[in-house]
């Protein structure tokens, strides 16, 4: 495994790249860092094989630090990434791996690891073998699993289909077989939901060996996991990336705009899982949360055509919430697409009447005659 560390200024590039090389096999990324200081005290204490260091960060010389850097780990491989294309001569003086000019694509980001993987002694073959053959779960809006190495997985029964979406929504967390049979076998006798658990086991294995990935259902004193390691898990990775998301800003909007577009549907959409409806409600809840949030912020700097589809995708998913509609007729008003907004607020209050009896609220009524 490739210990990996990033030091960068910009909040947008260090999240960019924390999730490309979280999508990398055989690398696992041991710390990012916005200064040179905290960089220091973790080499000084603990393993790294790659460092990529933005040459100009805020407030400290990024070739000092690599000189520094190369003092305490000689066998250190540095790339310099920068959002400048000329080239410091005095970059040579630590003999860095590779130099990437930002934005730093997946593909060139894979090549340099490849580089770094060949320089340590691995083939270029393995490295590539490694990084590539993941097995890819989307879960938002459907339930799909597939690996290049042997296409889409071929489920042998229903039951370990189910397994292994239960497994996914624990997150590589063990959970009792008790708990299993309780949640997925809850109308079997005890001896008869044993024996239908281990045979799901069997089946979800066999089916994942194709693919190179029997060895990640993990079992043990009666404990169950899925070893996340190997997998790249749509909604887990969604869910991470709204978190560091809290705040929207410029630096970070282009890639809050292609976060909003990932989330595809509801966990799991089309199968009625009884144990999986509070972690979809949870994941719906902090879409919403945060598509509105989004919306807001481009609504209030005038990008109304992003703000008016994020908001139609929150109202669809909400037809009776009226914050979710009061967004969206704000953004028509605010846009001077009259024709629209009369169009929804007709759609809206026969909605209310068709199906709750109601009309539109005095707010709803007020902002509706304000733009009119």
């Amino acid at each position: 495994m490739m210990k990996v560390l990033i030091v960068d200024d910009e909040p947008a590039m260090l999240f960019a790249m924390r999730r490309m090389l979280s999508t990398m096999e055989g690398v696992e990324l041991v710390g990012s860092f916005c200064n040179a200081a905290e960089v220091l005290d973790f080499v000084r204490n603990g393993d790294v094989d790659l460092a990529f260091l933005d040459i100009m960060i805020a407030g400290d010389d990024g070739l000092e630090l690599a000189r520094c850097l190369r003092s305490l780990r000689a066998e250190l491989h540095i790339v310099f990434t920068t959002s400048h294309s000329e080239f410091s001569l005095d970059a040579y003086d630590v003999y860095p791996l590779d130099y990437m000019v930002k934005p730093i694509s997946r593909k060139r980001l894979a090549q340099t690891i490849t580089q770094s993987f060949h320089r340590r002694g691995a083939s270029s073959d393995e490295a590539r073998d490694l990084m590539l053959n993941r097995l890819t779960v989307r879960g938002l809006g459907c339930f799909e699993v597939s690996s290049k190495q042997a296409g889409a997985v071929k489920w042998i029964s229903k039951k370990s289909m189910e397994l292994f979406a239960y497994l996914l929504v624990n997150q590589g967390r063990s959970v009792t077989k008790t708990r299993i049979l309780e949640d997925i076998f809850p109308e079997r006798p005890l001896k008869n939901a044993e024996m239908y658990l281990n045979t799901a086991v069997y089946q979800l294995r066999k089916a994942l060996s194709p693919h190179g990935f029997k060895e990640m259902i993990i079992s043990a004193q009666e404990q169950y996991r899925v070893d996340l390691e190997q997998a790249d898990v749509d909604f887990i990775q969604f869910e991470l990336d709204v978190e560091e998301l809290s705040d929207i800003k410029e630096a970070n909007v282009a890639v809050a705009i292609d976060l909003e577009k990932q989330f595809a549907g509801d966990l799991f959409e089309d199968y009625s899982f009884e144990w999986v409806t509070v972690k979809r409600e949870r994941l719906a809840a902090k879409y919403d949360s945060f598509a509105e949030r989004l919306a807001i912020w481009l609504l209030a700097r005038k990008q109304f055509r992003e703000a008016a589809q994020i908001a139609r995708r929150i109202v669809y998913r909400n037809e009776f919430q009226e914050e979710s509609s009061l967004l969206l007729l704000n953004i028509y008003g605010a846009m001077g697409d009259r024709q629209s907004l009369h169009n929804y607020y007709e759609h809206y209050t026969q909605l209310l009447l068709q199906e709750l009896g109601l009309h539109p609220s005095s707010i709803i009524q007020q902002l509706y005659e304000q733009y009119q």
